[in-house]
Formats: C-alpha cells, structure tokens, sequence
C-alpha cells in the first residue's frame, strides 16, 4: 500500500527495506515476533516511550482466528 510505503520512507527506510516482501531491518523495526516476553518487551518499549496503548495483530499459520494467541497476550484484567 503505497502509504504505508510513504510512511516508512519519510522515518527513513529505503526502496531496498520496503522490496521482496520487506528487509530483515524493515520487519525487526515494525514487527514484535519471538516469544510472548520478546514481544511483551517490544510492547513496554513503546509504552516507556509514550505510547498510551498499543495495538496488536496476530499473524498466525493457523487459518481462522487466532484465539489462543489472543488469550496468552491479553494483559490480565486490571
């Protein structure tokens, strides 16, 4: 999506970060992958920041939606 391109381009990534499907350093910038205290860390990351709230999308090899995903990332209630 040409926005989205735009949009890496102006926080300084290149026409090679965005080609084949995205750079090593393109998808380690925008992608909180590893295990659930990787991601937990990169999530704080962006709270320590400033960031109010923080989204998640979970990409899954699964088909349907991804439940159990969704539970083991949720935050306990508070």
């Amino acid at each position: 999506m040409g926005h989205y391109a735009n949009s890496l381009l102006r926080q300084g990534f290149t026409e090679d970060d965005l080609a084949h499907g995205g750079s090593d350093h393109l998808i380690d910038a925008v992608v909180a992958w590893g295990d659930l205290d990787a991601i937990d860390q990169r999530v704080q990351a962006h709270l320590d920041a400033g960031a109010t709230h923080a989204g998640l999308h979970v990409i899954s090899t699964e088909p349907g939606l991804p439940r159990t995903q969704w539970k083991v990332l949720a935050p306990p209630a508070r």
